[in-house]
């Protein structure tokens, strides 16, 4: 198995990385609302496919984030497929990145508001640990943030909450999760690396709004700040957490039990960065925040810098921590034009970061095979299917344009295709939806 390079650069960026690693994912999702769960990976067929596999090999990835998710393992104990898929990542030279909870809540009799959350999580990640001795990467909870806000804040899956004392109850019960977990599968494996993943994108506001953009661009980092013991009582949301009712000893748990990733997942995509406006009735009724009386906007469609991109936001995240990360999610549902110039935009932005002294150890393709209803999402099943680097809508894996991206990029060549001649419609003036606002 190929191990990261996860060796920190010196801060002036003398030393030259090693080349960029290329890692992928199959969109794995299992969420839940109300009592039906949604299982991507079910949708795609992946779970019905060995071949997807050779697939994903020969475009010359190093490493697979690979869902084996406590919820699908719970409706099916038999360790069949993931015992089968691991053994072709392992053949394949392919080093799995194992995921155990990808925006759900767990099995039925739990939620992530359930006190006893952690430990059951935990006692799940052992069991993987134990079977698979080999295994050395994880990442128990995906993007833990975003999933306690739309489960704990805007009520979009379960268990349906609109409180912010929900959002963080569901917040430390995954980060608390996370440690546990670390710490069942260390026992088993003492080497294994926690990949850490979240959402990083930038917020900007009107300026009375100022106040909240502060809070929520703080926010962004609560996870990792939490994994890196970083947050006591001096910390700029340790008020925040326990004026919503969340009491101190479950905060400083984090402080006096820290477990740093080896390497930070930065996920970033066209809708991560936001504007946020008190002007209402500017806006469709759709635009209103859960968190209060403003309008929540793609940052893309109304604000004249658009998006800060990869590079500011690899740069940023450097700036915090000084731990590796790696682009964990790249990924854009529309066109394959425009997926390669968003490809490329990812590339160039982590090559320009790693050229300032950045770590920055790899590039995600994910969605591999698509995903399905995100823009409802995974509410319903009236959304679309958004290809990957893999189009699956006639039945079975067909690459498209992008995989040849992918395929040079695993060569160590830099990444062409005609499609770069024209830059994505994000850069261009058409992307405004509201003008003159921002």
């Amino acid at each position: 198995m190929s191990n990261f390079n996860v060796q920190a650069y010196p801060r002036d960026g003398r030393i030259s990385p090693s080349p960029l690693q290329v890692w992928g994912g199959v969109e794995c999702t299992v969420n839940r609302v109300c009592d039906r769960y949604f299982d991507q990976m079910q949708m795609s067929g992946h779970d019905r496919r060995l071949d997807d596999f050779e697939k994903f090999a020969a475009l010359g990835m190093t490493s697979l984030r690979f869902g084996l998710l406590w919820e699908r393992q719970h409706r099916d104990p038999s360790w069949t497929w993931a015992d089968a898929g691991l053994s072709q990542l392992r053949q394949s030279g392919i080093r799995p990145v194992v995921g155990l909870v990808h925006h759900g809540s767990g099995p039925k009799h739990t939620s992530l508001l359930d006190p006893a959350f952690p430990e059951k999580l935990a006692s799940y990640a052992g069991s993987v640990a134990r079977r698979y001795t080999w295994l050395d990467a994880y990442t128990p909870v995906n993007e833990p943030n975003t999933t306690a806000r739309f489960s704990g804040m805007y009520g979009v899956w379960y268990p349906h909450h609109q409180s912010r004392l929900s959002y963080l109850r569901a917040l430390l019960n995954q980060m608390k999760a996370t440690v546990l977990s670390m710490r069942a599968i260390r026992k088993v494996q003492p080497d294994a690396a926690l990949i850490q993943t979240e959402d990083l994108g930038r917020v900007w506001g009107t300026a009375p709004l100022a106040s909240t953009c502060d809070l929520w661009n703080e926010r962004r980092w609560l996870p990792f700040d939490l994994l890196c013991g970083m947050v006591d009582r001096d910390h700029a949301l340790f008020s925040y957490m326990v004026e919503a009712g969340i009491a101190e000893r479950d905060i400083l748990f984090f402080r006096d039990n820290p477990c740093p990733p080896q390497v930070l997942g930065m996920n970033y995509y066209l809708t991560s960065d936001r504007f946020i406006d008190h002007r209402l009735h500017l806006y469709p009724h759709n635009r209103r925040s859960s968190e209060g009386a403003f309008a929540d906007v793609e940052a893309v469609r109304i604000h004249h810098r658009g998006i800060v991109g990869f590079e500011s936001v690899l740069r940023e995240t450097w700036a915090r921590y000084k731990l590796p990360i790696a682009l964990t999610e790249v990924h854009l549902g529309c066109s394959v034009d425009e997926q390669i110039r968003w490809a490329f935009e990812a590339w160039e932005g982590a090559t320009k970061a790693r050229d300032a002294g950045v770590n920055c150890v790899a590039l995600t393709f994910w969605a591999l095979l698509g995903s399905f209803f995100w823009d409802t999402l995974v509410t319903s099943e009236d959304g679309a299917y958004e290809p990957g680097v893999f189009d699956i809508t006639r039945g079975a894996p067909i690459p498209t344009e992008l995989a040849e991206i992918v395929a040079q990029l695993g060569r160590g060549e830099s990444p062409w295709n005609p499609a770069l001649s024209r830059q994505g419609w994000w850069r261009d003036e058409s992307r405004l939806h509201y003008r003159c606002l921002a």
